[in-house]
């Protein structure tokens, strides 16, 4: 679901509690932070800056990108430019991860993402790298949403201590964030 459809259901109680990310959390639903995520570029690995230990969005700005183009994440990711002082030169728009990695793979430019992917590899094999951005970008935080209370409930509660436990336990170490207290 995109992240206002996951408002909705939580509201309607459709749902009890969903992986989100806080961003334009409603004032009536209860986000618990589990991993803060830092945004990296991701870049084809012939590109001139694949071997850099980061990337400013200074030096992405005027390169050409491919934007994961998904409600509420576009303004986070438009937003790492604002220090820049100039807008990304965004080239294609894409809302499927899958086509994102795959135009990068291919050398059509480079993306933004905060979750590192599974694989070093785009969905037609070719071969992808993260590099982290650097300078004064906001980071994300991943966790659980809920409707106010809903942590009374024993299935709910249950399920937010084995959430917390997972990231304890470092079973989402792969996807390049760190776990919150």
């Amino acid at each position: 679901m995109e992240q206002a459809e996951i408002f909705a259901a939580l509201q309607r109680s459709d749902i009890d509690v969903a992986l989100t990310y806080d961003m334009d959390i409603p004032t009536d639903l209860n986000f618990i932070g589990l991993v803060r995520l830092y945004p990296f570029a991701l870049l084809h690995a012939g590109h001139a800056l694949a071997q850099r230990t980061s990337v400013s969005t200074d030096e992405l700005a005027e390169l050409p990108m491919i934007l994961l183009d998904l409600p509420i994440s576009t303004d986070y990711f438009l937003s790492l430019f604002a220090a820049a002082h100039q807008p990304p030169h965004i080239v294609e728009r894409t809302r499927d991860m899958a086509v994102m990695r795959s135009m990068v793979g291919n050398a059509f430019g480079y993306s933004i993402a905060n979750v590192r992917p599974q694989s070093d590899m785009s969905p037609d094999g070719s071969p992808l790298v993260c590099v982290p951005i650097s300078g004064p970008v906001r980071s994300l935080r991943m966790g659980l949403l809920t409707t106010h209370g809903a942590d009374t409930s024993r299935t709910v509660s249950a399920f937010i201590d084995f959430a917390r436990a997972q990231v304890r336990s470092g079973a989402v170490d792969g996807i390049g964030g760190e776990a919150l207290p």
